[in-house]
């Protein structure tokens, strides 16, 4: 049986290098392009969640919110303002996901070799 001999690269190689980086960016482009999908997706069920409820309020109170809004429902002319929980809910995802995709620095060398230091001082 024959070994072929393969050359070893070294991850300070500049192939390396730019091999990881490569990868890293097409990592963080499909991450970018999930995320679009997510904002345009969730917003689109938040509109239709926001028509069902304008709709619903509209009948259970007799018209538009002249009277405002309230946590009670079935006044008349005043709008229940559940929809506020729904909405606050989506930006706060939204907010999250956005630092995941667009602020998160991914992992240095440093912060592994930190990593392996810790724990080796753990165990």
């Amino acid at each position: 049986m024959s070994q072929t001999h393969v050359p070893s690269i070294s991850p300070d190689s500049p192939d390396e290098r730019a091999a990881m980086a490569r990868e890293q960016a097409i990592k963080h482009i499909e991450r970018r392009r999930r995320f679009q999908v997510e904002v345009i997706a969730s917003t689109i069920g938040l509109i239709l969640i926001v028509v069902v409820w304008a709709t619903g309020e509209y009948q259970n109170s007799g018209g538009w919110p002249t009277g405002g809004f309230s946590q009670s429902s079935g006044l008349h002319h005043v709008w229940n303002m559940w929809i506020v929980y729904p909405v606050t809910t989506w930006a706060l995802y939204l907010a999250a996901r956005y630092w995941v995709v667009y602020r998160h620095e991914p992992v240095t060398e440093q912060e592994i070799d930190r990593e392996i230091e810790r724990q080796g001082r753990v165990s």
